[in-house]
């Protein structure tokens, strides 16, 4: 393996540009789950159940609760705007969160054989877990 030794104005180069990387990143999945937690909210059940096929096996309080919980992780992903400090924890647990919803409702969709709606699950899933990973080294 190459070890390649940077100097410092490139380390910090590197790292803007990484942060920038990650900044975005963070972006579009608030972004997304901001935009379906708000349709689980707002649309009718018919539509949901027309939409997706899973709203129809669960009660409307669960698919209006999920919505709920997207978009408070969603939030959350952007906390370290607020503070810095007391951000990245939630940032890192959010992530989690989202990274866990993701994987739960691909194996949902995979099984409802709702191709197009697993395909976004599994881009969601690789947008969000390498931000975890890079996040989550930060917080140590």
């Amino acid at each position: 393996m190459n070890t390649q030794v940077f100097s410092p104005a490139r380390s910090r180069l590197n790292a803007s540009y990484r942060n920038l990387a990650l900044w975005t990143l963070q972006g579009w999945l608030a972004m997304f789950f901001v935009a379906a937690g708000y349709a689980k909210l707002s649309e009718p059940m018919a539509n949901l159940i027309e939409l997706m096929r899973w709203p129809a096996l669960v009660s409307e309080n669960m698919v209006r609760g999920l919505g709920v919980a997207e978009i408070v992780l969603a939030l959350l992903i952007l906390a370290p705007l607020v503070s810095w400090k007391h951000g990245r924890p939630l940032l890192v647990t959010a992530g989690a969160g989202l990274l866990a919803l993701e994987t739960i409702m691909l194996g949902v969709h995979a099984l409802g054989l709702e191709t197009g709606l697993a395909v976004t699950n599994v881009v969601l899933i690789a947008m969000t877990a390498p931000m975890l990973w890079m996040r989550a080294r930060e917080v140590r």
